[in-house]
């Protein structure tokens, strides 16, 4: 009876052990204070209200872990997910910078990275990592058949000094000047800047037909209005990385008229029949809205959805292949990632290859309008 006791006692460890080497875990590193905490917060309540317990059967464990928008600390994030909690795959960051510092950790671990932000790495360091949000290069097209379609010939430039305001100089730059439009003058300015009035100066004194204002969640504001004040009078543009009710609460009324570039998923109802994502972003807001309350949705927040509908996709293409908590099983999810084909986010039409892992077309951006402390869709 001592021996039939001990073996079903070990049979069931080895039962346990089974079912925990079947759990799914997905380590997340998001801004949730500092600067970029408007952005990690919308994540943080996706993930932590509205994302499945399981997927394809097996068992999903988030560990959520705040970077504070500092590189250091989504490095050290990352460290620990590869070496203390084995995870399956990286969500983040939010903020360009430390979705960037994070990338080399997770490609020296094959582990997959979905970044919340449109991080550049060096040519051939992207294996590892494939992007929720849409590429510069695919957002700046709108901005400026925009300015086209409007007469704009001269505009100006005002962002981060950081990879996401370079890439979007480099990506508006290239799109303006292939439809007959010149960048005349480019500003710049630190993340923690409380104040850009020598960069407005300069550019008030440019006066361009617009400007494009380059600056994430609440501090995208500030730059607009510091342009305002001295009377600036032209067409004022925002990056995706601007599309959130922080621009409104922090602007008010004096924000009224910005255009805003956006994926899809933040104005769902206004999209037409025909548009392929709708159907997905109306399924986003109406979760996330039940969840957190109306008028709550937000482009990072769909970034989230988005990761859901990845993973639901990739990861039973992935179990046929390997078990989670192995390296076979993290290879075969980025190759399932490069092959599960077209794909329909909130946020865009999604088509990652073994090649290209950013994977949206041209069709994806939306182009917004701030109307009485709304977005709506511009015509």
């Amino acid at each position: 009876m001592k021996l039939i006791k001990t073996l079903l006692a070990g049979a069931a460890a080895l039962l346990v052990s089974a079912q925990a080497l079947a759990d799914i875990n997905v380590g997340i590193s998001l801004s949730l204070t500092g600067p970029g905490s408007g952005l990690g917060i919308p994540m943080q309540n996706y993930y932590t209200k509205v994302f499945p317990q399981t997927i394809a059967g097996e068992k999903v464990n988030l560990i959520i872990l705040d970077d504070a928008t500092d590189p250091g600390k989504g490095v050290a994030n990352t460290r620990r997910f590869v070496t203390e909690d084995k995870v399956d795959v990286i969500i983040g960051s939010t903020i360009t910078p430390v979705a960037a510092a994070m990338a080399p950790v997770a490609a020296e671990a094959k582990t997959v990275q979905l970044a919340a932000s449109p991080v550049g790495v060096p040519p051939g360091q992207d294996g590892w990592l494939f992007r929720l949000p849409q590429g510069n290069d695919v957002m700046a097209h709108p901005i400026v058949q925009h300015m086209k379609k409007n007469g704009v010939k001269t505009v100006g430039f005002i962002g981060y000094t950081d990879a996401y305001g370079e890439l979007w100089l480099k990506a508006i730059t290239a799109e303006a000047e292939k439809n007959g439009i010149k960048v005349v003058a480019a500003e710049r300015f630190a993340r923690t800047d409380t104040g850009v009035t020598p960069q407005a100066l300069k550019l008030t004194s440019a006066n361009p037909d617009a400007i494009l204002v380059v600056a994430t969640g609440s501090g995208a504001a500030m730059p607009e209005l510091a342009l305002l004040e001295r009377g600036y009078k032209g067409k004022i543009y925002q990056t995706h990385a601007a599309a959130t009710p922080d621009l409104m609460r922090i602007g008010g009324k004096a924000v009224d008229g910005t255009f805003v570039v956006s994926g899809p998923a933040v104005i769902a109802e206004q999209l037409p029949d025909s548009h392929p994502s709708k159907k997905l972003a109306i399924d986003f807001v109406t979760k996330y809205e039940k969840a957190m309350g109306p008028n709550t949705r937000n482009q990072f927040a769909g970034h989230a959805y988005d990761s859901q509908v990845a993973l639901e996709k990739a990861i039973p293409m992935a179990l046929k292949k390997a078990k989670p908590g192995t390296p076979e099983f993290r290879a075969a999810l980025k190759d399932s990632l490069e092959s599960m084909g077209r794909t329909i986010f909130s946020h865009g039409v999604m088509n990652w290859t073994k090649d290209d892992h950013w994977g949206y077309t041209n069709e994806t951006g939306v182009l917004l309008k701030v109307v009485n402390g709304k977005f709506a869709v511009e015509q």
